[in-house]
């Protein structure tokens, strides 16, 4: 079992990256302040860590480079609302492996944490996903139905990618809205529906159900 430390005190962020974590099958840990995350990361086995750098206490950038000074060679990816070249440039010198700004969708989150792992050997990750006659490539962001290309948008692919690692799952309006739009999203927003059935148009009709008052799923059948 893969295990991720998130450091994050923000304890909306922090539910956000747990709950999208498990549900792709992570095993997770979390903590909301510099010491103990500095303490987790040096006691215990984790495959990553996801450190936001402004803990309360110890700092993320301090976390960071206690660790590399230590020999700590754990995957780090930073989380930070400090949208400057600046602070990307010191987080990456530091040691960290990746950074996200925030805000941030889920499913990018999903794939830099996918990338790391993949590249630090934990895991086989498939650049493939297939339901039927339908196919996503990741590497290539291309789109196949039935052998013929379709062009999507970004959000169409973010979309599609999710029903595709989630196929025949019910997915709610809420877990969509959140990893694909993010942890900012807003609940009352009818944009799931509008991007389903576009996304429908492309695919096919059947091939995404609605389960009344609960959400949609694809159907692997079809």
């Amino acid at each position: 079992m893969t295990r991720i430390l998130i450091a994050e005190d923000e304890a909306r962020i922090a539910s956000f990256v747990q709950k999208g974590l498990v549900a792709n099958g992570f095993t997770t840990t979390v903590v909301g302040d510099g010491e103990s995350a500095l303490q987790h990361a040096l006691s215990d086995r984790f495959d990553l860590l996801v450190l936001d750098l402004g803990l309360p206490g110890r700092d993320g950038f301090s976390v960071l480079t206690t660790l590399r000074e230590r020999r700590n060679t754990t995957p780090v990816i930073i989380l930070t609302a400090q949208d400057s070249v600046r602070a990307t440039v010191a987080g990456l010198e530091g040691g960290a492996d990746d950074y996200m700004t925030k805000p941030f969708r889920f499913e990018e989150l999903l794939a830099r944490v996918r990338l790391r792992l993949r590249r630090n050997e934990t895991i086989t990750e498939p650049t493939v996903l297939h339901a039927g006659v339908v196919s996503l490539d990741l590497r290539t962001r291309r789109a196949d139905v039935d052998g013929t290309a379709v062009d999507l948008t970004a959000r169409e692919f973010a979309l599609l990618e999710l029903f595709l690692r989630h196929r025949g799952q019910v997915l709610s309006r809420e877990q969509i809205l959140s990893h694909v739009w993010g942890y900012d999203f807003d609940p009352g927003s009818n944009i799931v529906d509008v991007y389903v059935r576009a996304l429908r148009r492309k695919v096919g009709a059947t091939r995404i159900r609605t389960a009344r008052g609960m959400g949609y799923a694809f159907d692997v059948t079809c």
